[in-house]
């Protein structure tokens, strides 16, 4: 699980990207169309940012600002570590535990190819663990 390469995480990923100009409320309903808990933020193809779903709740919200007239450029992480694509899930880990966060930008020579977050470790888990809630599901209806 954890030795997977992130390009075998990210290759059917479809990025999601805004300018720095774009309001958080874009940005928000872009997160939700898509299912996903951040965006990154670029100028052309290079990152300058990300915006997650807890910088909304934290510097949005919380500080009382309007998600309309908020630019993203006032509330994204300009420090933005980032991860190479042939690094291994493991690596990603281990940065977004030393940094204390949960989404971690992909790159290839600064430039965004995909995003890997504490859910794609657990997907596999996740995965294991429904599949053992089935069994007993159906061991539990045969000894009926």
């Amino acid at each position: 699980m954890a030795s997977r390469h992130l390009r075998e995480i990210i290759r059917n990923q479809k990025i999601l990207t805004l300018p720095a100009t774009a309001s958080v409320r874009e940005a928000a309903r872009a997160m939700a169309e898509k299912h996903v808990g951040s965006v990154m933020i670029v100028a052309g193809k290079r990152l300058k940012g990300i915006f997650t779903e807890r910088d909304a709740l934290f510097r949005v919200l919380a500080a009382g600002l309007d998600p309309d007239a908020t630019p993203l450029s006032a509330v994204m992480t300009e420090a933005v570590i980032t991860i190479d694509a042939s690094m291994t899930l493991a690596q990603a880990l281990h940065q977004m535990h030393d940094g204390g966060f949960r989404h971690v930008p992909v790159t290839e020579d600064g430039v965004p190819v995909g995003m890997v977050s504490i859910r794609d470790a657990l997907a596999s888990e996740l995965a294991n663990f429904e599949r053992e809630l089935k069994i007993k599901e159906n061991l539990v209806e045969t000894m009926r």
